[in-house]
């Protein structure tokens, strides 16, 4: 298939059924497990969606120009997508990002010409955000702001929802997500719920204690202004054990090779496929594993 352009290829990811994991007991219930593949976008992640709407649409609203500094805190993948979409509309990137995240991330951030500001690990992403904010106030450039840009669920209302309903067509019962900006449950969520009210979207959430990367549960102070809870049915911690182990076992068994916080939408959509019957139960690969492979999860 030929495109026009590199964002052209934005979008329109398979959606495939799992084969091996836990298998017996997911059909002995009539349920399928469907992974859309978002790894498969052009810069490795579901966030291609809307870093090049953020992008975009600001500039369509005379926001930005090229050639303008665009600033944005990122655990990662935001930031990936940032820098392709900047190098491809033409602006500079800086990107502010906690040190203890993987190694691949920020090469690959650099390889698409963005700049990168480590702040320490002690101070989690919420230090990244501040940084950002006072950098921009500053005057130092124009921040994006995925925790708070409606373009950010926008496009997955546009996109990324109306790709499911048909890829099911129209049989998706169950749609669970890792939870980090909140843009993709959100959005996906508004449009599914248009289609069928009935369907449960269900959020991955880290439990006490663990640090997955693309899946937060953000204080009060710092909860994303685009969250709506009205959108989300259900929430479900995971272990930092679970969501590695399970992101061993989608390369191993079913031949995925996902990133940690898909694994842990994956272990939620067991615990659901363990609790319904006759369902269609679909999650998020979010990312691919070889931006993880630093990190010790994967077998060296």
């Amino acid at each position: 298939m030929q495109f026009p352009t590199i964002e052209d290829a934005i979008g329109n990811t398979p959606l495939v059924a799992l084969q091996r994991i836990d298998i017996d007991a997911v059909r002995a219930r009539g349920n399928v497990i469907l992974a859309k593949l978002e790894g498969n976008n052009p810069a490795g992640s579901v966030k291609d969606r809307p870093a090049l709407s953020m992008i975009q649409r600001a500039q369509e609203r005379g926001e930005i120009k090229p050639g303008d500094t665009l600033i944005e805190p990122t655990s990662g993948n935001t930031g990936i997508a940032l820098a392709m979409a900047a190098a491809i509309k033409g602006y500079r990137m800086i990107l502010i990002m906690p040190e203890d995240l993987s190694i691949e991330r920020a090469q690959t951030m650099k390889a698409f010409g963005a700049e990168l500001i480590l702040t320490p690990k002690s101070g989690g992403m919420e230090a990244a955000r501040d940084l950002a904010d006072a950098m921009v106030a500053k005057g130092e450039g124009v921040i994006l702001n995925q925790f708070a840009n409606e373009d950010n669920p926008r496009i997955h209302y546009e996109t990324t929802g109306p790709e499911l309903w048909e890829q099911t067509k129209g049989t998706i019962t169950h749609f669970v997500s890792a939870m980090g900006t909140t843009g993709t449950i959100t959005g996906v969520s508004r449009f599914l719920k248009k289609k069928n009210p009935d369907i449960r979207i269900i959020g991955a959430q880290p439990a006490d204690g663990a640090r997955i990367p693309g899946i937060r549960k953000w204080p009060q102070a710092y909860l994303p202004k685009i969250y709506d809870p009205k959108a989300v049915d259900e929430l479900v911690s995971v272990t930092q054990d679970d969501a590695e182990n399970m992101a061993r076992r989608l390369a191993r068994e079913e031949g995925i090779f996902g990133g940690i916080s898909a694994a842990g939408a994956l272990w939620v959509a067991l615990q659901v496929s363990a609790r319904v019957e006759n369902a269609t139960i679909v999650f998020v690969v979010c990312d691919r594993g070889d931006r993880y492979l630093s990190t010790g999860v994967f077998p060296a």
